[in-house]
């Protein structure tokens, strides 16, 4: 009879958690599985930027699959990658756009810095259908010298049933300017 109550009071304990304690670790596993939002938004003036690039990623919020008139759904993830390890660079623009080419969304409104081998997300959901098969980001970038480097890459992933995709894209570079600041 001892050891029954013993149980019941230990289960008792738990269910009694606080609702903050919860919260709490709630808030903690988002953290580390959700993509990252802490951009750290900087005053800049983007004109000062020895260094700039435009950039295209392509991705895929849906893929045609049968005879092409059915559509797979993927979730999108654009992965931002500061790949010097000295020096910061500073993204200026991330912009989503629909496969005609249609402005779907601005993902920042102030330049965010990112620091020696950081990196920053932006998933599109794989529920979100606006940008369609040929949907795409113009991401741009600078820093304060050339030889500064920076990585982007779209990865793409759904599941259907017992069905699994996957697959990247990687950034193509698609102008760029260099000039010497004194």
């Amino acid at each position: 009879m001892k050891y029954w109550s013993v149980l019941l009071m230990i289960g008792i304990c738990i269910a009694c958690q606080s609702p903050e304690a919860e919260q709490r670790k709630e808030a903690e596993v988002k953290k580390k599985t959700h993509p990252s939002e802490n951009y750290h938004y900087v005053d800049l003036d983007v004109s000062q930027l020895a260094y700039q690039e435009t950039l295209y990623v392509p991705v895929y919020s849906d893929i045609y699959h049968l005879d092409g008139t059915r559509r797979f759904a993927l979730a999108a993830t654009l992965s931002l990658r500061n790949i010097n390890m000295q020096d910061s660079v500073y993204v200026t623009a991330i912009d989503y756009y629909d496969s005609e080419g249609d402005l779907v969304k601005h993902y920042i409104e102030k330049p965010i810095v990112l620091t020696p081998l950081q990196t920053v997300e932006i998933v599109v959901a794989h529920n979100d259908a606006a940008g369609g098969a040929g949907a795409n980001f113009i991401v741009r970038w600078g820093s304060a010298k050339a030889s500064d480097k920076f990585f982007a890459q779209a990865v793409m992933i759904g599941t259907a049933s017992q069905q699994g995709l996957s697959f990247t894209t990687e950034a193509v570079v698609i102008e760029s300017t260099s000039e010497q600041k004194q």
